[in-house]
Parts: C-alpha cells; structure tokens; sequence
C-alpha cells in the first residue's frame, strides 16, 4: 500500500486531537474537544527512507576562483599546443604540396579558433589512444578500415557463356596493344647453374632453387615494366605478361569487365611461372595410375602393404550418427562415422572419425580401419573360440560359437564385421543397450578376447586334442 499521492500524506498526517481519542466519556464536552499538544508524525509510505545526502568537508572551489581559466592561461596553453607553421615547415610543405593546397590548408586551420580546442576539446593521454591526432595520410590497417577505391560490384552480373566468353576474347585482343610473341621470354631454368639444368625442379637444393625463383622474378618484374615504358608499334601479337594479366584480372562476368570492391581473391591458373611443378602429390610408379590423388600412399608406409593389397581388403560404413554444436557461430554440425576393413580371411579393424564434412570424415574412418586392422583368432576358420562377452558402457553383447551350417544369425552391424573377419557360423545376442558405436566396439572387443584353448591347455599342464579332426580325419567343413 501506498500514500504517495498529496491529499493522502495530508489526510493520514494530520493529526487528531488527543480529546476526542484518550478523554475518558465521563468528562465534560468542552474537556473532550479541547486540542492536545502537537507530536511527531512520520509519512505513511511504503518505499525506504532516503539517506540525507553528505556534505563535503571542503567548499568546491570553481576554477575561475583558482585562475585556471584566465584568457592569459588560456592563450598561453593554445600557444603551446596547437602552435602555427615555422618557415621551416612551410617549405618542407611546399614539396609536398600545391600552392592552392597550401592555401587551402591555412584557411581549413584558421576557420578553427585554439581557444575553443583548449577549452572544449581534451586530448587523449591514456594507452588506448590514437596514434595520431590530425595527420589521416597514413592507412594503419589494425585501426583503418580498408579504403574501397573502386565502385561496387554489378548485382545483376552472370558469368559468361561460350558464345560471349569468345566475343570478349577478341575484343581483348582488339584492344590490346601489340606485343613479342609468347614464349619468348626466360625460364626458370635458365637462371640455375648448368650442371642442374637437365635435372627436373624436384631434384634442385634448396640454395640453388631459392635463388633461381628471386632472379626470375626480378626478371619478370624488369620485363613487364619495359613493356609499359615502350611505345613501338608490337605487330607479332600479345606477351606472356599480356596474358597472365588476362588470366588474373579479366572478369569472366557480364560486367564490361569492372573491377569493384570484392572480398573474393583472384585464382591463379594452372601453371604460375616459378610455381609449376613445386607442389606435387607423391604417386608410386608401380601403382600404375590407381592412386592419382596419393590418398594411400602414407597408408602404404604404415602398414607396409601394396596398394593391390589396400584395395583388395572390404571396406564398409557400419555407423553414421550427426551431432549439432551450438557455438557463438551457430549451429555447427559434425558427422561421426565408424567403419570396419577386412580380409575376409581373420583379419579385421576398426576406424573412427569425425569431420564437419561426410565425405572427409568417410575417408578418414577408412583409412584408420585399415590401418588398425588385426588378426581374429577362428576356430576351423568359420566360428569362433566358445563363448564371448564384452561390456562397452551400458552395452553388452555377447557371442557364441555354433556348429557348422549354423549360419550369422546376428544384427545387421555384427554380420557385416563377421562377415569382414571370414566368420560363417555365430549366434550372438544384446540383452541390454543396442546402443549402434557401443555395439559394434563390443563386437570388436569380444573378437579380440577369445579364449585360447592351446594357452589354457599349457597352463594346466595338459595336451589338447580336436577330437572332430580326429574322429572325422580332418573332414570338418
């Protein structure tokens, strides 16, 4: 509740009079009208009292008091900071500038009275202060944004078919001025000793091809600025200058070739001079032609297999599962995926991975199946060693060893791993979780850690017999 309003605070502040409250009834009237003495009253609000505000110990003293801002001070102070040009600096100016901008600049300065800048304005004294006060010539790109020189881009603007990419050649080449022909300038292999000459850019030192590269491009830099200087009449068609100009700094677009403002880099072509042939993927020669890209060829070192070898081995995705991030950037997306590779022969291993894209993540999960690829202990090379069982987090699964013609009478996943591994005949089954990534490192773990009879058989100081082989003369499949 609250009595903020004025009639209210004078309604329920006012006072009664203490007869018509405290006089008992037997007296007299005139003693039950009569007025009481006056008494505190607090105002009847809801809302906390407001502390009474300090004074200060000291008077505040105004500066003019102090004789800080006499016209004397004021004068001496724009003096001694914004200061007019010596002769000195006038004619280090004048080898900059114009005499009309000279001018200019006097008038822009004497339309600005220093006693205002005293006064009003305050320069900056903390660390986070400009590194210039009225000087804009220099661009500093960490505080300057970069300057856009050129008008914008055309919104309407499509990149050009066949029929307009071909008229836009001849008329480039109309337009261009005529020039030596093509190929007649340097190559990079004319600047290296001789002795490397024959020998392909591979094989060069580093000393040697570094110093090539810098006089080539010294070179390059030294004919192109030729050719701007001269003026003769070039009548055998453009040069190389001409067309790797062509290449970068033609638009491909319908825009009469404007150059705007664009965050987009211009792409280089297929062979740069200087650069061509540094940046190479190592391909086997005796991979005849499989392996263009080289994606297996830092597999080939790890494993040590061939690549008939890596292609011949079964490779499958076996778990994909997408999992959303959200980060200040947005919602990032990222795909894990478990694959297996196989022999079909006891050999097995698995590959996770993780990418924002599926194909990299595809290829990564791949590569490593491959590369953790490990042998699966078979009982007559169709089933397993008894009975397994593995836990994985809240999975667990459980395989068995069944007789041959049994078949794989499992989940999709542990098929295609029995089926990857060259095992026939299994039963297995998941009577908790069926969790898909648990699933199948259970399936892997329970292969990996199958009993192994000949161990057992040593450490009770026994000999073990196959009494199938025995009784069926090895005729068991």
């Amino acid at each position: 509740m609250s009595a903020a309003r004025p009639a209210a605070r004078s309604l329920i502040s006012r006072r009664m009079t203490s007869a018509s409250v405290t006089a008992p009834l037997s007296s007299s009237p005139s003693s039950r009208l009569a007025p009481s003495a006056p008494s505190t009253c607090h105002h009847f609000h809801s809302s906390a009292q407001m502390a009474v505000r300090r004074r200060p110990r000291f008077r505040n003293i105004p500066a003019e008091e102090m004789g800080l801002v006499t016209d004397q001070k004021i004068d001496k102070w724009a003096a001694k900071k914004f200061p007019k040009y010596t002769p000195e600096e006038m004619q280090e100016l004048s080898k900059n500038y114009s005499p009309e901008q000279i001018a200019a600049l006097e008038a822009g300065e004497a339309s600005i009275d220093p006693r205002d800048l005293t006064i009003q304005g305050r320069l900056r004294t903390d660390s986070y202060r400009m590194p210039y006060i009225d000087d804009f010539a220099d661009i500093q790109p960490i505080i300057d944004k970069r300057p856009k020189r050129q008008p914008p881009p055309d919104p309407m603007a499509r990149f050009m078919n066949l029929d307009e990419f071909t008229e836009d050649l001849i008329q480039w080449s109309q337009d261009l001025k005529k020039g030596e022909k093509t190929g007649t300038l340097k190559r990079l292999e004319e600047f290296v000793p001789n002795k490397y000459k024959k020998a392909p850019e591979s094989e060069w030192p580093a000393e040697v091809k570094a110093e090539a590269v810098a006089k080539f491009s010294s070179y390059i830099e030294g004919e192109a600025f030729k050719e701007k200087l001269s003026t003769t009449d070039r009548s055998d068609g453009p040069s190389d200058s001409d067309v790797l100009e062509y290449i970068l700094e033609r638009s491909s677009m319908t825009d009469n070739n404007l150059k705007s403002n664009s965050f987009m880099a211009p792409a280089l072509p297929n062979k740069v001079p200087g650069v061509a042939g540094l940046y190479k993927n190592a391909v086997d020669p005796e991979d005849r032609g499989l392996d263009e890209e080289g994606v297996y060829q830092d597999l080939k070192k790890r494993t040590g297999m061939t690549l008939d070898q890596i292609l011949k081995i079964t490779v499958k995705t076996v778990v994909t599962r997408y999992v959303t991030n959200q980060t200040r950037l947005g919602k990032i997306q990222t795909c894990n995926i478990i694959a297996l590779a196989g022999n079909r022969d006891g050999w097995l291993g698995l590959g996770v991975a993780s990418s924002v894209e599926f194909q990299i993540a595809k290829r990564k999960a791949e590569l490593l199946a491959i590369q953790n690829m490990q042998p699966i202990r078979r009982y007559e090379d169709r089933t397993i060693y008894g009975n397994v069982e593995a836990k994985i987090s809240g999975t667990v699964v459980r395989l068995n060893a069944r007789p041959p013609g049994f078949g794989l009478r499992v989940s999709h996943r542990i098929f295609e791993m029995c089926r990857a591994a060259g095992i026939k005949d299994l039963a297995a089954t998941i009577p908790r979780s069926r969790n898909p990534m648990n699933t199948v490192k259970a399936v892997f773990e329970a292969l990996k850690n199958q009993p192994d009879p000949e161990e057992i058989a040593i450490g009770r100081g026994k000999k073990l017999v196959d009494v199938r082989k025995v009784y069926y003369g090895g005729q068991v499949y």
